[in-house]
């Protein structure tokens, strides 16, 4: 799949994403990459042998303060699309797991804990099962 066409499936994928994930992306930027690096996999605790289909770089918005230097620039979710490309045999599940890595990222940005996040993720998988997205 080109970056392009890869594109237009992450576009389609916010368009779809739950209203409190959707209404949370603010000073967000989405940014595609190939493959993680060594040190991206070593700072979730990863090997070289596992896969990394997302990555959220910033500061939680709940222990973000006050006293915080204005005008940053934005946080980052980091989508791998060879890692996607790669465990996803066609587009509907491409959909899906793009979708899930998104609510897990966002997840991360507004500051949720891991139980929180896999309660979300679970609803989500759960309503993109019953209703597929269109791609």
């Amino acid at each position: 799949m080109t970056r392009i066409e890869f594109e237009k499936v992450v576009e389609r994928a916010l368009e779809i994403l739950p209203r409190r994930i959707r209404d949370a992306l603010e000073n967000l930027a989405i940014i595609i990459e190939d493959h993680p690096s060594a040190e991206d996999l070593e700072d979730v605790g990863l090997s070289r042998n596992d896969y990394l289909f997302g990555l959220y770089r910033g500061v939680p918005i709940n222990n973000r303060s006050f006293f915080d230097p204005g005008g940053q620039l934005p946080h980052q979710i980091i989508l791998f699309q060879g890692e996607l490309e790669e465990c996803c045999p066609d587009k509907r599940r491409l959909m899906l797991e793009i979708t899930l890595t998104l609510v897990h990222e966002v997840g991360h940005y507004i500051g949720l804990d891991e139980d929180e996040l896999r309660q979300l993720e679970s609803a989500s998988s759960i309503r993109l099962e019953r209703e597929p997205p269109d791609y």
